[in-house]
């Protein structure tokens, strides 16, 4: 059975997008922010690098020792171990979990919009801290998988007409 999640024509649209801004996906814990961020970056050219700040919590120093995102990649490309191009998806996941992180999605915004950003993370999480960059960002919201994705994922296509 392969995943089929009828979001990713949103993350396609978003990724069109002129007006672009970094991207925070929203949604319960296990509907599939993660894996559909993953299966999104592979429409990339470059592909795309992930950074899980639950689980890579050394990770966080980068964004407290600046707000230079052009600095910022450059140390994140280091820590992944390949280069972050304007045609690779930048994934934060668990974002919630470094703070200074979430702030710097302003400075993506401002200084660096050719890059292309998406984060996820708790809802519950991203409501109460304090550095949130109202406006600077564009938000998603996904929903548990609905009755239509699971029989198209079932290779019952015929059902889903």
């Amino acid at each position: 059975m392969s995943m089929k999640r009828y979001a990713i024509k949103d993350l396609l649209r978003w990724k069109e997008s002129k007006r672009r801004k970094p991207l925070v996906l929203l949604g319960a814990r296990q509907v599939g922010k993660t894996w559909l961020l993953e299966e999104f970056g592979k429409t990339f050219t470059d592909g795309y690098v992930k950074i899980n700040f639950d689980k890579e919590p050394e990770l966080h120093q980068f964004f407290k020792s600046t707000k230079d995102v052009k600095r910022i990649i450059q140390n994140l490309a280091f820590a992944v171990g390949r280069p972050i191009t304007q045609n690779t998806l930048i994934i934060f996941d668990e974002i919630q979990e470094c703070e200074e992180a979430l702030n710097t999605l302003k400075y993506f915004c401002e200084d660096a919009p050719e890059y292309y950003v998406a984060s996820a993370g708790s809802l519950l999480g991203l409501m109460f801290t304090k550095g949130f960059p109202v406006g600077k960002v564009d938000f998603l919201r996904l929903y548990p998988m609905t009755f239509e994705e699971f029989l198209d994922a079932n290779g019952d296509h015929n059902l889903v007409e």
